[in-house]
Order: C-alpha cells, then sequence, then structure tokens
C-alpha cells in the first residue's frame, strides 16, 4: 500500500502517544489557572515544546531501534517508518535533529520567561529524549524507560509547567505531576507487555525482559491505583472541595484496561489496548484539570 508522505510522518509521529506530552502540560497550567497565575503565552509554547520533544523521541526511537536491530520482521507493533522503508535513515535522523531543534528554539522563550532553570530542564529534556534509544546506555534498553517517563513527562512537565507560568515552585505541582507521570508510564508499560519476546531476541532489557510479564501487569495496576489515590491528598491536604474526585467517573474505563492487561488472548490486541490507555489519560487528566477548576 503506498501512502502519502505526510501520512508516513505523521504515522511515524506515533499521534497515539502525544497525550504523554498534551496531558502534563493540561495539568500544570489548571493548577496555574487555580492560584490566579496562568498565563496563555507560557501555557501555549510549553505544549508546542511538549509536543515537539515527544515527537522528536518518537523518531529518535524509530532511527535508533532500526540501527540496533529492534525492529524486526516479527513485530506485532505499530510499523516503524525506517524498518519499513518508508523513510530512509538519513531522513528520519535528521527529522529527529531537526524537530529537538525547533523545540529548542521555542523553548528560548520560556527561558526569558523562567531564567537558566528553564534553561536547564529543557537541555536536559531534549538530551534524554535522545538518549533513551540512542548513545552507549540507552535508557529504553536497560530498565530505565520507565523512570525517564515519569520524571520527565511526568514530574519535569508537570512541574516545569506551573513554573513558567508562576514563576515560583509549588508542592501541589508535584503532588498533580504523580498520577500524570503514572499513567504516562502505563502507555510505555503496554509497548514493553506487547513487545517482550521480540525485546528477548534483540537484547533489549526492558523491565518486562528482566522481571517477567506479570511484573508489568503488576505495575499497570498500581499506576492506576497510584492516579485514584492522588486525588485524596488534594482533599485531605489541600482542603480542595469533592470536584477533585471527578477523576472516579473514568473508574470503569480503568478496570476494563486493566482486564485487557491481564487477560488477552494474543499480543497483537495490545496496540488497541495501548490506544487505550493514551485515551485514559486524557480523559482522567482532563477530569482532574476540570476539578481543580471547580475549585
Amino acid at each position: 500500500m503506498k501512502y502519502s508522505k505526510f501520512f508516513i510522518w505523521l504515522r511515524a509521529a506515533r499521534p497515539q502517544t502525544l497525550p504523554a506530552s498534551f496531558v502534563p502540560i493540561l495539568a500544570g497550567a489548571s493548577l496555574a489557572w487555580h492560584h490566579s497565575v496562568f498565563r496563555w503565552d507560557a501555557s501555549l509554547v510549553a505544549l508546542l515544546c511538549a509536543l515537539l520533544i515527544q515527537i522528536g523521541t518518537n523518531f529518535a526511537n524509530d532511527y535508533y531501534d532500526f540501527l540496533k536491530g529492534a525492529d524486526t520482521p516479527d513485530r506485532i507493533g505499530f510499523e516503524r517508518a525506517t524498518a519499513a522503508g518508508l523513510v530512509t535513515p538519513n531522513a528520519m535522523f535528521r527529522a529527529t535533529y531537526l524537530t529537538m531543534a525547533l523545540a529548542f528554539v521555542l523553548g528560548l522563550y520560556l527561558v526569558w520567561i523562567g531564567g537558566w532553570i528553564i534553561l536547564m530542564i529543557g537541555l536536559l529534556s531534549l538530551l534524554f529524549g535522545v538518549l533513551y534509544t540512542g548513545g552507549p546506555f540507552p535508557l529504553g534498553y536497560n530498565g530505565l524507560g520507565d523512570l525517564f517517563v515519569f520524571i520527565f513527562f511526568g514530574i519535569v512537565a508537570v512541574m516545569g509547567t506551573y513554573y513558567v507560568n508562576a514563576l515560583q515552585w509549588s508542592v501541589q505541582s508535584f503532588w498533580l505531576s504523580v498520577p500524570v507521570g503514572a499513567l504516562c508510564v502505563n502507555i510505555l508499560v503496554v509497548n514493553n507487555l506487547r513487545d517482550i519476546e521480540q525485546d528477548k531476541q534483540t537484547g533489549k532489557r526492558t523491565l518486562g525482559v528482566l522481571l517477567g510479564e506479570k511484573a508489568l501487569q503488576t505495575e499497570y495496576l498500581l499506576l492506576v491505583i497510584v492516579s485514584f489515590l492522588t486525588p485524596f491528598i488534594f482533599f485531605l491536604l489541600y482542603n480542595f472541595s469533592l470536584w477533585i474526585f471527578l477523576p472516579f467517573l473514568s473508574l470503569p474505563f480503568a478496570l476494563q484496561l486493566i482486564h485487557h492487561i491481564w487477560y488477552h488472548d494474543d499480543k497483537r490486541e495490545l496496540n488497541q489496548t495501548l490506544e487505550r490507555t493514551a485515551k485514559f489519560m486524557v480523559f482522567f487528566g482532563a477530569l482532574l484539570s476540570i476539578g481543580i477548576l471547580f475549585q
């Protein structure tokens, strides 16, 4: 089947994973709004930078996984553009660093607002976005992918967004980053659970390869539980109203996903579970943000 160039690059950007960059910005901005320190310009640029870094990381994964031979013909996950021959390795390499460079240029506006600390955060985000699959010690190949995602797509993204709005750090923004980071990690958990056999064959040492399928299934369950416990922290410690429990409307969907993670007949089914996990993150994140705005 012949695809247009636009469609090829759109698929390579892996839009099904982009909630990992959108929801953290939404959460951080909603808390800034609640504290009456919200800035449209800072939040919008933070969103654009987050999306570009996420896309650049996806391009880097496409390129470096191809170089390392991780994308074999037996792959059951979403098609990779470089491995499928739809994009040349050189083109994917250029796209990776062009996207990252654009994120850096836009991020200079946030540096102008927030100072050197934002510059450091931005540079580390760009660096580790490449080192996730690139470099001599790729994080995703050595069981550190989950930690990377939790830190950068949870803590850093949410707290950083709040900071460029308020120009000060907030303990509340840390607690808000916990469910966001947890649900981001669950997207990766599904990915690793689906690819566990292929990863073993190619030497990719994810947590699934190191600890087994049951560990990933348990991790997914625990991260969902952590996400639903977070509203109690805001209610009990910070006197938020009952609106903070709005995310519990998403509980039936969470239970369905947990069931799919533990009981599936074919690993290919997890492609759909991955997409639904990302959609669940959006649903949960939107409800949590609305709950904060309604305080």
